[in-house]
Protein backbone atom coordinates (compact mmCIF):
# COMPACT_ATOMS: atom_id res chain seq x y z
CA UNK A 1 0.00 0.00 0.00
CA UNK A 2 1.42 3.36 -1.00
CA UNK A 3 1.57 5.92 1.81
CA UNK A 4 -0.65 8.94 1.45
CA UNK A 5 1.29 11.93 0.16
CA UNK A 6 0.54 15.50 1.29
CA UNK A 7 -1.94 17.29 -0.92
CA UNK A 8 -0.24 19.81 -3.22
CA UNK A 9 -0.92 23.48 -2.58
CA UNK A 10 -3.24 24.83 -5.31
CA UNK A 11 -1.53 27.29 -7.59
CA UNK A 12 -4.29 29.81 -6.94
CA UNK A 13 -3.91 29.67 -3.14
CA UNK A 14 -2.63 32.94 -1.68
CA UNK A 15 -0.55 32.21 1.42
CA UNK A 16 -0.12 35.81 2.55
CA UNK A 17 2.50 36.16 5.28
CA UNK A 18 4.35 32.95 6.11
CA UNK A 19 6.12 32.86 9.48
CA UNK A 20 8.92 30.29 9.55
CA UNK A 21 9.87 29.12 13.06
CA UNK A 22 12.65 26.77 14.15
CA UNK A 23 11.90 25.71 17.73
CA UNK A 24 15.55 25.21 18.63
CA UNK A 25 16.48 24.25 22.17
CA UNK A 26 19.19 26.93 22.36
CA UNK A 27 17.17 29.56 20.55
CA UNK A 28 14.05 30.02 18.48
CA UNK A 29 14.97 31.06 14.94
CA UNK A 30 12.29 32.90 12.98
CA UNK A 31 11.85 34.85 9.76
CA UNK A 32 9.18 36.10 7.36
CA UNK A 33 11.44 36.35 4.30
CA UNK A 34 14.31 34.53 2.58
CA UNK A 35 16.83 37.19 3.61
CA UNK A 36 19.43 35.56 5.94
CA UNK A 37 20.14 38.94 7.53
CA UNK A 38 16.54 39.19 8.73
CA UNK A 39 16.45 35.93 10.68
CA UNK A 40 15.92 36.63 14.38
CA UNK A 41 17.30 34.43 17.17
CA UNK A 42 15.43 34.40 20.48
CA UNK A 43 16.79 32.38 23.42
CA UNK A 44 14.51 29.40 24.10
CA UNK A 45 13.85 30.31 27.75
CA UNK A 46 10.16 30.76 28.67
CA UNK A 47 9.15 31.80 32.19
CA UNK A 48 5.52 31.26 33.23
CA UNK A 49 4.47 34.25 35.34
CA UNK A 50 1.40 36.07 36.55
CA UNK A 51 0.01 38.93 34.51
CA UNK A 52 0.99 41.32 37.31
CA UNK A 53 4.62 40.17 37.14
CA UNK A 54 5.01 40.77 33.41
CA UNK A 55 3.13 44.07 33.48
CA UNK A 56 5.69 45.55 35.87
CA UNK A 57 8.04 45.93 32.90
CA UNK A 58 5.51 47.84 30.82
CA UNK A 59 7.02 51.23 31.63
CA UNK A 60 10.29 50.29 29.91
CA UNK A 61 9.00 48.18 27.03
CA UNK A 62 9.17 50.77 24.27
CA UNK A 63 12.71 52.18 24.55
CA UNK A 64 14.44 48.84 25.18
CA UNK A 65 15.55 46.21 22.68
CA UNK A 66 12.55 43.85 22.35
CA UNK A 67 14.88 40.84 22.16
CA UNK A 68 16.11 41.67 25.68
CA UNK A 69 12.66 42.49 27.08
CA UNK A 70 10.18 40.14 25.41
CA UNK A 71 6.96 39.40 27.28
CA UNK A 72 3.31 38.83 26.57
CA UNK A 73 -0.06 38.15 28.16
CA UNK A 74 -2.20 35.35 26.82
CA UNK A 75 -5.36 33.74 28.20
CA UNK A 76 -4.88 35.26 31.65
CA UNK A 77 -1.23 34.24 32.03
CA UNK A 78 2.02 36.12 31.68
CA UNK A 79 5.10 34.88 29.86
CA UNK A 80 8.66 36.17 29.72
CA UNK A 81 10.53 34.91 26.66
CA UNK A 82 14.20 34.77 25.77
CA UNK A 83 16.70 36.73 27.83
CA UNK A 84 13.94 38.10 30.06
CA UNK A 85 12.77 34.54 30.70
CA UNK A 86 16.32 33.61 31.70
CA UNK A 87 16.40 36.62 34.04
CA UNK A 88 13.30 35.17 35.74
CA UNK A 89 15.06 31.82 36.20
CA UNK A 90 13.68 29.82 33.26
CA UNK A 91 16.07 27.34 31.65
CA UNK A 92 16.21 26.15 28.04
CA UNK A 93 13.85 23.25 28.64
CA UNK A 94 16.32 20.52 27.64
CA UNK A 95 14.55 17.16 27.59
CA UNK A 96 11.08 18.60 27.05
CA UNK A 97 8.94 18.04 23.97
CA UNK A 98 9.16 20.81 21.37
CA UNK A 99 5.36 21.07 21.63
CA UNK A 100 5.67 22.55 25.14
CA UNK A 101 5.63 26.36 24.99
CA UNK A 102 5.50 26.21 21.17
CA UNK A 103 2.42 28.44 21.02
CA UNK A 104 3.99 31.05 23.32
CA UNK A 105 7.19 31.09 21.25
CA UNK A 106 5.26 31.47 17.99
CA UNK A 107 3.16 34.28 19.46
CA UNK A 108 6.35 36.02 20.61
CA UNK A 109 7.62 35.86 17.01
CA UNK A 110 4.27 37.22 15.79
CA UNK A 111 4.65 40.16 18.14
CA UNK A 112 8.29 40.78 17.25
CA UNK A 113 7.55 40.92 13.51
CA UNK A 114 4.43 43.00 14.16
CA UNK A 115 2.20 40.57 12.27
CA UNK A 116 -1.56 40.98 12.11
CA UNK A 117 -4.69 39.28 10.77
CA UNK A 118 -4.25 36.04 8.79
CA UNK A 119 -0.90 34.25 8.54
CA UNK A 120 0.54 30.79 7.90
CA UNK A 121 3.19 29.10 10.05
CA UNK A 122 5.79 26.51 9.05
CA UNK A 123 7.95 24.75 11.64
CA UNK A 124 9.80 21.51 12.37
CA UNK A 125 9.70 18.70 14.91
CA UNK A 126 12.15 15.88 15.70
CA UNK A 127 11.55 12.61 13.87
CA UNK A 128 12.15 9.92 16.50
CA UNK A 129 9.49 7.72 14.91
CA UNK A 130 6.52 8.07 12.61
CA UNK A 131 4.13 7.60 15.54
CA UNK A 132 5.80 10.29 17.66
CA UNK A 133 6.03 12.71 14.75
CA UNK A 134 2.37 12.27 13.77
CA UNK A 135 1.22 12.65 17.39
CA UNK A 136 3.22 15.83 18.05
CA UNK A 137 2.32 17.22 14.63
CA UNK A 138 -1.36 16.87 15.46
CA UNK A 139 -0.84 18.44 18.89
CA UNK A 140 1.09 21.46 17.67
CA UNK A 141 -1.26 22.03 14.72
CA UNK A 142 -4.24 21.97 17.09
CA UNK A 143 -2.53 24.50 19.37
CA UNK A 144 -1.56 26.94 16.64
CA UNK A 145 -4.31 26.87 14.03
CA UNK A 146 -6.87 29.26 15.45
CA UNK A 147 -7.49 32.97 16.02
CA UNK A 148 -5.50 34.27 19.01
CA UNK A 149 -5.68 37.48 21.01
CA UNK A 150 -2.71 38.55 23.13
CA UNK A 151 -1.00 41.57 24.60
CA UNK A 152 2.60 41.78 23.38
CA UNK A 153 4.65 44.25 25.41
CA UNK A 154 1.44 46.13 26.32
CA UNK A 155 0.14 46.18 22.70
CA UNK A 156 -3.05 44.28 21.89
CA UNK A 157 -2.62 41.95 18.91
CA UNK A 158 -5.16 39.76 17.11
CA UNK A 159 -3.76 37.06 14.84
CA UNK A 160 -5.44 34.26 12.90
CA UNK A 161 -3.13 31.33 12.10
CA UNK A 162 -4.97 29.77 9.17
CA UNK A 163 -2.46 27.16 8.05
CA UNK A 164 0.26 25.19 9.82
CA UNK A 165 2.85 23.06 8.06
CA UNK A 166 5.07 20.75 10.11
CA UNK A 167 8.16 19.06 8.68
CA UNK A 168 10.92 16.89 10.19
CA UNK A 169 13.75 18.92 11.69
CA UNK A 170 16.62 19.25 9.24
CA UNK A 171 14.38 19.21 6.18
CA UNK A 172 13.96 22.97 6.38
CA UNK A 173 17.73 23.40 5.94
CA UNK A 174 17.47 21.80 2.51
CA UNK A 175 14.53 24.03 1.55
CA UNK A 176 16.44 27.11 2.79
CA UNK A 177 19.47 26.22 0.63
CA UNK A 178 17.27 25.67 -2.41
CA UNK A 179 15.47 29.01 -1.89
CA UNK A 180 18.64 31.10 -1.87
CA UNK A 181 20.09 32.78 -4.97
CA UNK A 182 21.59 30.00 -7.06
CA UNK A 183 25.09 30.00 -8.49
CA UNK A 184 26.27 27.98 -11.46
CA UNK A 185 28.07 25.57 -9.15
CA UNK A 186 25.13 25.17 -6.74
CA UNK A 187 23.71 21.64 -6.32
CA UNK A 188 20.44 20.92 -8.09
CA UNK A 189 18.68 19.46 -5.04
CA UNK A 190 15.39 18.60 -6.81
CA UNK A 191 17.39 16.14 -8.93
CA UNK A 192 19.58 14.68 -6.17
CA UNK A 193 19.42 12.19 -3.34
CA UNK A 194 21.04 13.78 -0.30
CA UNK A 195 21.71 13.01 3.35
CA UNK A 196 21.10 15.77 5.89
CA UNK A 197 22.84 15.71 9.29
CA UNK A 198 21.57 18.46 11.59
CA UNK A 199 23.40 18.64 14.93
CA UNK A 200 21.21 20.67 17.28
CA UNK A 201 21.10 21.34 20.99
CA UNK A 202 18.77 18.48 21.93
CA UNK A 203 18.83 16.14 18.92
CA UNK A 204 20.94 15.18 15.95
CA UNK A 205 18.74 14.62 12.92
CA UNK A 206 19.72 12.14 10.20
CA UNK A 207 17.55 12.55 7.11
CA UNK A 208 17.57 10.92 3.70
CA UNK A 209 15.90 13.01 1.01
CA UNK A 210 15.43 11.73 -2.52
CA UNK A 211 14.67 14.60 -4.92
CA UNK A 212 12.92 16.38 -2.04
CA UNK A 213 10.95 13.27 -1.09
CA UNK A 214 11.46 12.61 2.61
CA UNK A 215 12.57 8.98 3.05
CA UNK A 216 10.77 8.09 6.26
CA UNK A 217 12.21 4.61 6.62
CA UNK A 218 15.80 5.84 6.35
CA UNK A 219 15.51 8.93 8.56
CA UNK A 220 15.61 9.39 12.31
CA UNK A 221 16.39 11.90 15.09
CA UNK A 222 18.73 10.75 17.84
CA UNK A 223 18.69 12.27 21.37
CA UNK A 224 22.40 13.09 21.25
CA UNK A 225 23.51 16.64 20.55
CA UNK A 226 25.23 19.74 21.93
CA UNK A 227 23.39 19.63 25.27
CA UNK A 228 25.59 16.71 26.35
CA UNK A 229 28.68 18.72 25.42
CA UNK A 230 27.55 21.71 27.51
CA UNK A 231 26.85 19.32 30.40
CA UNK A 232 30.44 18.07 30.17
CA UNK A 233 31.76 21.64 30.14
CA UNK A 234 29.62 22.62 33.14
CA UNK A 235 30.81 19.55 35.07
CA UNK A 236 34.37 20.95 34.93
CA UNK A 237 33.36 24.25 36.55
CA UNK A 238 32.07 24.50 40.09
CA UNK A 239 28.65 26.12 40.22
CA UNK A 240 28.14 26.13 36.44
CA UNK A 241 24.76 25.44 34.84
CA UNK A 242 24.82 23.64 31.47
CA UNK A 243 21.73 25.57 30.35
CA UNK A 244 23.19 28.98 31.18
CA UNK A 245 23.09 31.39 28.24
CA UNK A 246 26.31 32.96 29.51
CA UNK A 247 28.11 29.60 29.48
CA UNK A 248 26.90 28.75 25.96
CA UNK A 249 27.94 32.20 24.73
CA UNK A 250 31.40 31.83 26.30
CA UNK A 251 31.94 28.40 24.72
CA UNK A 252 31.28 29.83 21.27
CA UNK A 253 33.54 32.87 21.56
CA UNK A 254 36.86 33.04 19.63
CA UNK A 255 39.89 31.39 21.18
CA UNK A 256 41.48 33.62 23.80
CA UNK A 257 38.15 35.19 24.75
CA UNK A 258 36.43 32.16 26.28
CA UNK A 259 36.18 33.21 29.91
CA UNK A 260 33.22 32.22 32.07
CA UNK A 261 32.45 33.10 35.69
CA UNK A 262 29.47 31.37 37.33
CA UNK A 263 27.32 33.38 39.68
CA UNK A 264 29.08 33.60 43.05
CA UNK A 265 32.55 32.73 41.73
CA UNK A 266 35.40 35.14 42.48
CA UNK A 267 37.33 34.65 39.24
CA UNK A 268 36.51 33.44 35.72
CA UNK A 269 37.47 30.08 34.24
CA UNK A 270 39.44 30.02 31.00
CA UNK A 271 37.48 27.56 28.87
CA UNK A 272 40.40 27.17 26.47
CA UNK A 273 41.97 24.95 29.13
CA UNK A 274 39.14 22.41 29.01
CA UNK A 275 37.45 22.68 25.60
CA UNK A 276 40.04 20.94 23.35
CA UNK A 277 39.78 17.53 25.03
CA UNK A 278 35.99 17.76 25.31
CA UNK A 279 35.68 18.65 21.62
CA UNK A 280 37.73 15.60 20.64
CA UNK A 281 35.35 13.48 22.71
CA UNK A 282 32.36 15.22 21.09
CA UNK A 283 33.64 14.48 17.57
CA UNK A 284 34.09 10.80 18.46
CA UNK A 285 30.60 10.61 19.95
CA UNK A 286 29.07 12.38 16.93
CA UNK A 287 30.73 9.86 14.64
CA UNK A 288 29.36 7.01 16.74
CA UNK A 289 25.89 8.58 16.71
CA UNK A 290 26.11 8.94 12.93
CA UNK A 291 26.92 5.25 12.55
CA UNK A 292 24.07 4.28 14.86
CA UNK A 293 21.69 6.58 13.00
CA UNK A 294 22.68 5.09 9.64
CA UNK A 295 22.27 1.52 10.93
CA UNK A 296 18.88 2.25 12.50
CA UNK A 297 17.73 3.84 9.25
Amino acid sequence: MVGKQPSPIPATLSLGTVLSVDLGRTSTKACVSRDPDKVVLIPANVAHLTVEQVRRGGFESQPTDPLLDMWLEFQGRGYAIGQLGADFGANLGVGQSKVEDALVKVLACVGYFNLRDKISVVLGLPYYSQEQFDREKEQITSLLRSPHVMSYRSELITIDIERVWVMPEGYGSLIWCESQDKKTSSPDFPQLSVAVVDIGHQTTDFLMVDRFRFARGASKSEPFAMSQFYEQVAAQIQGADSQSLSLIEAVNRPEGERFFRPRGATKPTNLDDILPSLRRSLRANCLLASLIGCQSG
